[in-house]
């Protein structure tokens, strides 16, 4: 037992990641009943999906608080409060943090939605209008809250003490679109790859996981939270609001598959990166608020 204490004193974000992998895709691999479940027909996905996401999102949020209890103790959990609690940062980082997602998502649906129908925004296509908006913002929050405690929480401190802000936006970001593979791009392939041949689809697919999105938007929530002098609750709000406007303002699930889903994805991905190249000119090619702290032993 003190062999795997030290262990995880000496390789604290190691752990963490293989935890957080253990604990979510183990979860989802238990829930479909094996490998043999991947991927999924639509029906076994539909039927199954309920009881996979609170197990994959688990993942992050056990895994970041068990870790902080081992590696900090109590001080851990009193700082990780202090974050979660920190809320006086300034209206234009709250204004960074909720409506980043909603101008991007906005303009690229404007333009993509001139080419096919299929683009249209889910909440433009839904009957019940209400309902759908209300449940999709609730579920958001509880989304960024649960993912938040584990990739905010406990990995970026860490890594932010090495490195600065790109450097980290960019192992979290990475690390953070390998997670989603599981769930996302090979038990749904089925699904979503709209009859294209399996595995340049998933191959395609993935590619946009690891390099696209996730870690250009990871960068920016890194760069916000930098900024705002360590506000979990401001990475919350932001995760939220990525989450919630993939439903509301993304294109609904079982309306795009295939090459037009591809094209969706790396039509965002791009955007996304062109903020990430805009806030580092305006901030003269720096994206870090200050020097490079200290590592952390």
């Amino acid at each position: 037992m003190k062999a795997v204490r030290a262990f995880i004193e000496r390789h604290p974000l190691l752990t963490y990641y293989a935890l957080t992998f253990a604990i979510s895709w183990g979860g989802i691999l238990l829930v479909i009943g094996g490998p043999g479940g991947i991927p999924a027909t639509p029906e076994q996905f539909e039927r199954l999906l309920p009881l996979a996401i609170p197990a994959y999102l688990a993942g992050p949020s056990v895994a970041g608080l068990l870790l902080t209890g081992l590696v900090h103790g109590r001080a851990g959990y009193r700082d990780l409060l202090s974050r979660l609690l920190l809320w006086r940062v300034g209206a234009r980082w709250y204004a960074a943090a909720l409506l980043a997602a909603p101008l991007v998502f906005a303009a690229v649906h404007l333009a993509l939605s001139l080419t096919s129908p299929v683009y249209l925004p889910g909440i433009l296509t839904t009957s019940d209008k209400a309902t759908f908006l209300l449940s999709n913002l609730a579920g958001a929050l509880m989304v960024g809250i649960l993912e938040e405690l584990g990739w905010t929480g406990f990995a970026t401190p860490r890594l932010l003490a090495r490195h600065g802000v790109l450097v980290t936006g960019l192992i979290v970001g990475v690390l953070w679109g390998a997670w989603h593979l599981l769930p996302e791009d090979f038990w749904a392939a089925d699904i979503s790859s709209g009859g294209l041949p399996l595995a340049p689809f998933v191959t395609v697919s993935g590619f946009g996981f690891l390099l696209g999105q996730l870690p250009a938007f990871r960068v920016l929530m890194v760069w916000v939270y930098d900024r705002t002098g360590g506000s979990l609750l401001v990475a919350i709000l932001m995760h939220a609001s990525l989450t919630a406007c993939t439903f509301i303002i993304g294109p609904s699930p079982l309306a795009i598959s295939g090459v037009a889903l591809l094209t969706y994805g790396f039509v965002l991905a791009a955007a996304w990166w062109v903020v990430v190249a805009a806030v580092a000119v305006v901030g003269g090619g720096h994206l870090s608020r200050r020097p490079l702290r200290r590592r952390v032993t």
